[in-house]
């Protein structure tokens, strides 16, 4: 079967999108990507903080001398921490559209509206063929309502659309109160593709040191299934593309995804632990399943087992819940 397919408007040669991940980072890795079968490739995530502080160290360079709040000039880290800052990314875009041939899908992460988001256009500029914007935002402050932060996020997205010409793909979270009413409201605010769902990293308390300490976790299939569900619900419903991302590490997990309506499934934990070689064999075992199951394009088979066109679509709802309690044996 031919697993040509198209994301946020760009042709892709299959569904298979390595999403962002420090392995982007090396043009040779992204280089292995393409032979290994990706159809695109989700850049690390430039972040807003990099940002202002490429722009707080300038205006420092410009007025050093002229205040006498020294111990401020050290909030941030001195710039050699960074491994890549704001211009070095653009550069890397740059490079990569010379080595590589499959579309490169910049990324920004941010969580307020502000300055930055202009730095959109700047990775349209550098090649970039669309970009991710990721919104990381933990509501911590008991004043702000869901209303405020789904509304951040519109503008968040209505800002960036107004400085780029390339499709703008929104990662979400999926901690609102009605899900499938953000999802729409965004599609509705221009979102090319929507991406379910950002894992939040969360923290951890060492006993030791008695220092809250960050934690990654990488994904296991299971965590496939928050994902599953509501890109079964949201297809048909919404025009955005629906990337499927966390949880994705065979092929059997890429055809579930394409099953409930993912027009691409990414992978990352699963090339963090086995290589970028295993994109090979999660192709190939995406082709064998389509051609033992005799389906003839991606096309017959996206979203043939969503909410809209599944014999039971309460299966995606609560009486799937009661169901599966009554019937777990222990």
């Amino acid at each position: 079967m031919d697993l040509a397919t198209s994301y946020l408007g760009l042709k892709l040669r299959a569904p298979l999108v390595v999403s962002a991940s420090p392995l982007s980072r090396a043009v040779d890795n992204v280089r292995k990507m393409e032979d290994a079968g990706a159809g695109a490739v989700v850049l690390f995530s430039l972040f807003e903080e990099e940002i202002r502080h490429e722009s707080l160290e300038l205006d420092h360079y410009l007025s050093v001398g002229t205040d006498s709040f020294a111990e401020a000039q050290d909030y941030f880290p001195e710039p050699e921490q960074y491994a890549l800052g704001p211009d070095q990314y653009l550069e890397h875009i740059r490079r990569l559209k010379a080595a590589v041939s499959l579309p490169v899908i910049a990324s920004l992460n941010g969580s307020t509206l502000g300055g930055w988001t202009e730095y959109g256009r700047r990775m349209e500029e550098a090649g970039a063929d669309a970009l991710e914007l990721n919104l990381y935002r933990v509501s911590a402050d008991p004043g702000v309502s869901g209303v405020d932060v789904e509304r951040l996020h519109l503008d968040i997205l209505a800002e960036v659309k107004k400085h780029v010409r390339i499709p703008v793909a929104v990662k979400l979270s999926p901690y609102f109160s009605s899900m499938a009413h953000m999802a729409r409201q965004l599609d509705w605010a221009g979102a090319n593709g929507l991406v379910l769902f950002n894992r939040f990293y969360q923290p951890d308390i060492d006993l030791e040191r008695l220092e809250v300490t960050p934690n990654v976790v990488l994904s296991t299939p299971a965590a496939l299934r928050l994902p599953l569900r509501w890109i079964a619900i949201l297809y048909g419903q919404v025009q955005a593309d629906l990337a499927a991302t966390s949880g994705i590490h065979t092929g059997a997990d890429a055809v579930k995804a394409l099953l409930a309506g993912a027009s691409v499934a990414m992978l990352c934990s699963a090339l963090l632990q086995r290589g970028i070689e295993h994109l090979r064999t999660v192709r190939s075992e995406l082709e064998g399943w389509a051609a033992a199951h005799e389906y003839a394009s991606l096309d017959q088979l996206r979203g043939s087992m969503s909410q809209r066109k599944y014999g039971s679509p309460t299966a995606f709802e609560r009486a799937n819940y009661i169901r599966a309690l009554n019937t777990f044996a222990g």
